[in-house]
């Protein structure tokens, strides 16, 4: 079989193991079908997710004009306790920054290699807990907006880190520590403003992930450098596809690169 067309994030479904679905176009792979079989992937050029343009993606599925304009990806993208709608301060684009930020948000934890804290919009979940690879996770503060999730994820990540480590994540590698007892202790560093928005009786959510084996050592491939390669697909974890070679693949890096993949 081969399809072409441009990559874009794995869309997700919460099942056991979770259900991963590759975006072709047209048609919708189910990447799970595929474990164990032989891909082919080859670059073939580029296509900007915003303009559509075929300048390079220089990050997040867009070319470098895009990048630093399009409100998609604002500085609160990333940084949550910088944005500004809820003010009425536009940064890129007020009417789209109103819309995303000035919804449900969810402070949580996660569980990989350790345990981190993150924030989502509420229509994200579980789908960015997925994304980043967790085994399980736990939602804490439900706000009404972007900045107060962002004021509360700033006060906890002075004692719980807010990054993955993707290479720990992608062998496999998970602490035993408990969400819920973390969770307790967690609750001790957020101000009392924030104290109204959280949450007492949420339940752990945890995720299985479709990977027959997990490697030992691990080699990022980047279709600027390799523009083809080919190998056994063994697992997808994250937004990554795992070879049994320990090479892997990020798609959702390769947002807006237009690829051929056959198997």
């Amino acid at each position: 079989m081969y399809y072409e067309s441009v990559l874009k994030r794995m869309p997700t479904e919460l099942a056991s193991p979770v259900k991963y679905y590759l975006d072709m176009g047209d048609d919708f792979i189910i990447l799970n079908n595929l474990l164990g079989k032989d891909l082919q992937i080859k670059f073939k050029s580029y296509q900007c997710l915003s303009c559509g343009s075929d300048q390079p993606i220089f990050a997040q599925g867009m070319c470098k004009k895009c990048y630093f304009e399009s409100p998609q990806v604002g500085e609160w993208v990333m940084k949550p306790e910088l944005s500004k709608a809820h003010l009425g301060i536009e940064d890129r684009d007020l009417s789209y920054e109103q819309e995303v930020q000035l919804q449900q948000h969810i402070v949580y934890l996660a569980q990989s290699s350790d345990i981190k804290v993150g924030v989502t919009r509420k229509s994200q979940v579980p789908y960015r807990w997925i994304d980043q690879g967790a085994d399980a996770a736990l939602p804490i503060l439900e706000t009404p907006n972007r900045f107060l999730a962002g004021q509360a994820e700033v006060l906890i990540k002075q004692h719980i880190t807010d990054k993955t480590s993707w290479q720990k994540m992608l062998k496999g590698v998970t602490t035993d520590k408990d969400l819920q007892t973390v969770k307790e202790q967690v609750k001790t560093y957020l101000t009392g403003d924030l104290l109204p928005y959280w949450i007492d009786d949420s339940e752990v959510v945890d995720i299985s992930y479709p990977v027959l084996q997990y490697p030992e050592k691990i080699k990022s491939i980047n279709l600027n450098k390799i523009p083809e390669f080919s190998g056994k697909l063994v697992g997808i974890k994250g937004q990554y596809m795992i070879f049994d070679d320990g090479r892997v693949f990020n798609v959702r890096n390769h947002s807006g690169f237009v690829i051929g993949l056959s198997f």
